[in-house]
């Protein structure tokens, strides 16, 4: 089966990585994936070709999309990725549209995606199941009835299923979206995304990084490094308060997409056992092994902190509640602790590392459904053969 996969992310990585997961578990299939945002350091599957729009990203506010070409004006690059994507379409003749979070979200990018798929239903040659890919939570919106409407909708006229990438004994699309039984289309709830960690790789992790058994290992990570600048500057200040910080070797992971003053500002605060990286290929594996993690609360990070087993300090976006409505699901099914605002003191941070330490990890009961790359992958093989879902 020939498959575009569209995946747009703005302002974190999440978006794409969570698809990265997708594709490598489609790897029966001709992929062909659509990106529009700024690259990123990851490696494609060999199942995978990658077509990249012409970049858009959005400031850290939302407010505005801006182009990663800074010589091209956004109009301009709006009606280039329009006929790029249009063309792409008649020229693959997919089997199945794979779209990422669309019509939930992506607003900003309806200039592109409602032509093609008006394009899809229209063209009597084209034989295309349109899909929608979807996250546990959504964002909420200001005017929350009009983007509901809209959301029905596009789904109801243009698309043959949603999949949502959830544990519905954990988190259901009706805690964030309110009208869900107006949604005319099959929802098939997958289960989580996240990779698995592989044991023997995870072994060799610390020997590599020269930790020894009497050593701690904290990993601090911000994401796509956009926004988390303020909880890594607190994990570097409160690593050189802490007493036995000789035995706690820290990494700080910046994220590609934070600014270079950013990093410099962190790389001054790194004292003696901490390194500071922009990125790390094998994150889940990294975790792992870490006797804590420090982060943000985004979906990725969540389920690779559940999938890795390790005790966590998350701090969720305060942009939007979602991050916070997940951390506080998931503390009933992982060993996370959330932190607040004034959790970020230099101070108060040391004693709950100090804490967390000497605590170990916890028992948690677990049993989320972490399969849901292979269960996209097995509902797609199965309406294949079925026909239409």
């Amino acid at each position: 089966m020939k498959i575009i996969v569209y995946c747009q992310h703005v302002l974190g990585v999440g978006h794409f990585f969570r698809t990265l997961e997708i594709l490598k578990a489609l790897d029966a299939h001709d992929i062909v994936l659509v990106t529009g945002g700024d690259l990123l350091p990851a490696s494609l599957p060999g199942h995978v070709r990658q077509v990249c729009l012409p970049g858009l990203m959005m400031d850290e506010r939302f407010s505005r999309l801006y182009s990663v070409d800074s010589g091209q004006g956004v109009e301009d690059v709006k009606k280039e990725r329009q006929q790029i994507l249009a063309q792409l379409v008649l020229t693959e003749r997919p089997d199945l549209f794979l779209v990422e979070l669309y019509p939930f979200g992506r607003k900003a990018f309806r200039f592109e995606l409602d032509p093609v798929l008006s394009l899809i239903a229209k063209e009597a040659t084209l034989d295309c199941r349109v899909v929608c890919s979807l996250r546990d939570i959504l964002v909420e919106k200001e005017d929350a009835r009009s983007h509901e409407t809209r959301v029905v909708n596009t789904l109801n006229r243009w698309f043959d299923a949603v999949l949502i990438h959830s544990d519905p004994r954990l988190i259901r699309l009706d805690t964030s979206f309110s009208r869900i039984h107006e949604i005319r289309v099959p929802m098939l709830y997958t289960g989580f995304i996240t990779p698995l960690p592989d044991p023997v790789t995870v072994g060799k992790v610390r020997p590599a990084l020269g930790i020894g058994p009497d050593q701690f290992l904290v990993v601090a990570s911000a994401g796509g490094g956009t926004v988390g600048v303020t909880l890594l500057q607190a994990a570097l200040l409160a690593h050189g308060l802490l007493p036995n910080r000789r035995k706690v070797r820290m990494i700080v992971l910046t994220g590609p997409y934070m600014e270079k003053k950013s990093v410099s500002g962190l790389c001054s605060l790194a004292g003696e056992g901490v390194m500071v990286e922009p990125f790390w290929t094998d994150f889940i594996s990294l975790v792992a092994a870490a006797d804590l993690s420090i982060s943000m609360a985004g979906y990725n990070t969540c389920m690779n902190l559940v999938a890795a087993g390790v005790p966590s300090l998350v701090w969720p976006f305060d942009q939007n509640r979602e991050q916070r409505v997940r951390a506080i699901a998931l503390a009933g099914f992982a060993d996370i602790t959330l932190l607040e605002a004034e959790s970020l003191l230099p101070g108060v941070l040391a004693g709950i590392i100090r804490d967390r330490l000497a605590t170990g990890k916890k028992q948690i009961p677990g049993g989320l459904d972490l399969g849901g790359a292979r269960a996209v992958s097995n509902w797609i093989g199965e309406s294949a053969l079925g026909g239409r879902p």
